[in-house]
C-alpha cells in the first residue's frame, strides 16, 4: 500500500504488542504510511525498530495502560490512532477444570482489560479534539474456541469484541471511530516455531506441521495462514482517512477458517 494513498502523514499512532509478530508488522505499515509511531511492550525489541519510539509498559497491570498513554502522548505530542494488538494466552491445557480464578484473571487482564484501560486513558483527548481511531485486534477464537486450551482467552476476546461494538456506538457521534480486526492463524515467528515443533513430534517436515495446525483449526480453505503483513495492511487501511465511514464493524482475516459468514 502507498503511504500517500493512505493519507497518514503526520498522524500519531500507538501500537501495543508492537515489538514482534503482527504488532511489529503494524508498526512498519504505519511508519511506511508516514505516521509517527510509539511502540509499547514489556521489553524493547532487539534490534530496535528504526524511526519508532519505544515505550516500556506492562499492560496487564491496572496502572500500566494509563502510564503508557501519558508517556506515548508526551513523546508524540498526542495520540490520533491507537492499535491494541497486545494479547495472548498462558493458560494450561486441560479444559475448564485447569482454569483457576488466577488464570481467568490473567487472561482477562491481558486480553480485555488492557484495551479497556488504555481506551479510557486516550479517549478524553480524542473526544475533545473530535477525531481519533481505535483498532482492537480480537480473534476468531471468540467464535471457534479450542476447549482444551483457549477457553479463557476466547472468552476474553469475545468480551473485547462486544465491548468494542458498544464503545463505537458511544463515541462514534463524537468523531472517534472504533473498529475490530479478527485474525485467524497468523504465521508469526512463534507460529513457525510451533509448526516446527509439531513437525518434529510427528516425524514430518514444517509443511506437515502447518497441516497439523490447520487441521486442529478445522481447516483453512485458503490453504495457509495469514501473513503478519497482510493483517497489518488491513489495520493500516482501517486506521486511515480512507476508511473514514467505517466504525463499529469487525473484519475477519482468517483465510476462510470460520465456516459461516
Amino acid at each position: 500500500m502507498s503511504g500517500h494513498w493512505l493519507n497518514l502523514g503526520g498522524t500519531r499512532a500507538v501500537v501495543t504488542g508492537g515489538t514482534k509478530g503482527a504488532g511489529s508488522a503494524v508498526v512498519r505499515a504505519l511508519l511506511e504510511a508516514g505516521a509517527n509511531v510509539a511502540v509499547a511492550a514489556r521489553s524493547a525489541p532487539q534490534p530496535g525498530i528504526e524511526n519508532a519510539v519505544y515505550v516500556e509498559a506492562d499492560l496487564s497491570t491496572e496502572t500500566g495502560p494509563a502510564e503508557l498513554a501519558r508517556k506515548a502522548g508526551r513523546a508524540l505530542g498526542g495520540i490520533d490512532i491507537l492499535v491494541n494488538v497486545v494479547g495472548g494466552s498462558n493458560a494450561p491445557a486441560g479444559g475448564v477444570a485447569a482454569l483457576s480464578d488466577a488464570v481467568w484473571k490473567q487472561e482477562i487482564d491481558l486480553n480485555l482489560m488492557s484495551a479497556v484501560r488504555l481506551d479510557r486513558a486516550v479517549l478524553p483527548e480524542m473526544i475533545q479534539r473530535g477525531s481519533g481511531v481505535i483498532v482492537h485486534v480480537t480473534s476468531i477464537q471468540s467464535r471457534l474456541p479450542l476447549p482444551e486450551s483457549t477457553t479463557a482467552y476466547a472468552a476474553a476476546k469475545a468480551a473485547l469484541s462486544t465491548y468494542s461494538k458498544s464503545l463505537s456506538k458511544e463515541v462514534g457521534p463524537k468523531g472517534v471511530r472504533v473498529v475490530r480486526v479478527s485474525p485467524g492463524w497468523i504465521e508469526t515467528e512463534a507460529a513457525i516455531a510451533l509448526a516446527e515443533r509439531m513437525a518434529r513430534e510427528a516425524g514430518t517436515d514444517i509443511e506437515g506441521g502447518r497441516q497439523i495446525i490447520m487441521r486442529s483449526l478445522g481447516g483453512i480453505p485458503l490453504g495457509r495462514p495469514a501473513r503478519p503483513e497482510e493483517v497489518a495492511d488491513l489495520i493500516a487501511f482501517l486506521a486511515s482517512p480512507r476508511a473514514g465511514a467505517i466504525t463499529g464493524t469487525e473484519y475477519v482475516i482468517d483465510g476462510g477458517t470460520v465456516p459461516v459468514a
